[in-house]
């Protein structure tokens, strides 16, 4: 199993974390864009996720971060 590294969400600047908290992707609602509450930022293998939940649904919604420069 592999170790989930917790991190800082509220230590990202204000335009990433509205970034990461409106563009969204829920699989319950099938609709992008919904809006993400309660962000919980983590890592696994060096990749970076936040999990929350669905503003419309409260469902659990993953986004992983991508970065350009990979």
């Amino acid at each position: 199993m592999t170790d989930r590294i917790k991190r800082d969400f509220s230590l990202r600047n204000q335009e990433e974390k509205t970034e990461f908290l409106q563009m969204t992707w829920c699989n319950t609602c099938m609709k992008e864009d919904l809006g993400m509450e309660d962000p919980q930022e983590y890592e696994i293998e060096g990749k970076i996720f936040i999990d929350g939940k669905c503003v419309k649904c409260h469902s659990v919604v993953t986004t992983e971060l991508a970065f350009d420069d990979e």
